[in-house]
């Protein structure tokens, strides 16, 4: 099974080719992601200063949610203002570059993991809810505590692609995150649930500490009035992931955030490639049958017969 990587590895491999001494060239390259996200890479202003845009459709909802800040933690000497058509824009200039090598490195991860910075801020503000819901909740008991504790905050919606979304809800206990996925086809929905069913299944035999998976076909109860929800159809499937505690402590939580990121590029990816793989099997084995059949059929062919009488005829063949 593939891992996907959370960096963008042509972003990567183009900043490692231009921050390794190389002469300055002209750049100007469209780079596609995964759920519609796309990157420009220019050197508009100067060969020297490469600027690195980025595109994403829920951009305004991150913004709700934290993004600025991730964004200004991670590039904030480098953040200049968006391109046209762009939402983002970081500027490095390769004559300002820093001298050790660690550093560099460390400048190359963080411009290609670009994409899952400015996705991680909901992710980071659930975390940090729960952290604050959690000491809120120790004051009381469970019959006592307020129902703002006991229910805990309220749904993070990112629509991230067309008719599909991430929700995010942090409770005093949990975070609970849910994917909601669009199947094409029976096929897909068929193979969705087998690698879900072992998902529950590895959890049950060997990975106890593993997120708890829920599927199902309708909206779960996290996900009560929130308006455009798509109920009771077969082609939409809602995948719940839920984060106890000692998936959310500090050492963790980056980890946690750059899997359950690529969970959906992962999981449809999964599907596809096995459907390719079942059908070259089946190519396979309809070769096989039709060498079989053309073995079976003799070499030399009887080309004249007799009747009753003596007399011979050809035979058309």
């Amino acid at each position: 099974m593939l891992l996907l990587d959370y960096q963008n590895v042509l972003i990567e491999s183009l900043l490692r080719d231009r921050f390794s001494g190389a002469p300055p060239v002209s750049i100007d390259q469209v780079v596609s992601d995964f759920d519609n996200v796309t990157f420009h890479i220019s050197t508009a202003e100067s060969k020297t200063k490469i600027l690195i845009s980025i595109s994403v459709k829920c951009y305004n909802e991150l913004l709700q949610y934290g993004a600025q800040a991730v964004l200004e933690r991670e590039y904030g000497p480098y953040i200049v203002a968006p391109e046209q058509g762009y939402d983002f824009s970081i500027q490095v200039d390769l004559e300002t570059l820093p001298e050790e090598q660690a550093a560099k490195d460390d400048l190359i991860r963080r411009i290609s993991l670009l994409k899952r910075n400015v996705m991680a801020a909901p992710f980071e503000q659930a975390f940090d809810e729960f952290e604050q819901l959690r000491e809120e909740a120790a004051k009381y008991t469970s019959e006592s505590a307020p129902q703002g504790v006991r229910e805990g905050g309220a749904v993070r919606a990112i629509h991230y692609r067309n008719e599909e979304a991430i929700f995010i809800k942090a409770s005093h206990d949990r975070v609970t995150v849910i994917f909601s996925t669009i199947f094409t086809d029976e096929t897909d929905r068929v193979f969705g649930k087998v690698f879900l069913q072992e998902f529950v299944d590895a959890r049950r035999r060997a990975i106890q500490n593993a997120p708890q998976v829920l599927f199902r076909n309708d909206p779960p109860l996290e996900l009560q009035g929130i308006p455009g929800l798509a109920a009771g159809q077969g082609e939409v499937g809602y995948i719940t992931f839920v984060l106890f505690p000692r998936h959310l402590t500090k050492q963790r939580r980056e980890d946690v955030i750059s899997h359950i990121q690529t969970f959906r590029d992962y999981f449809h990816y999964h599907i596809k490639a096995s459907k390719a793989y079942i059908h070259s099997r089946m190519r396979r084995r309809t070769a096989d049958f039709l060498q079989i059949l053309r073995r079976a059929r003799p070499d030399n062919e009887e080309k004249e017969r007799k009747t009753a009488s003596g007399r011979t005829f050809k035979v058309q063949t």
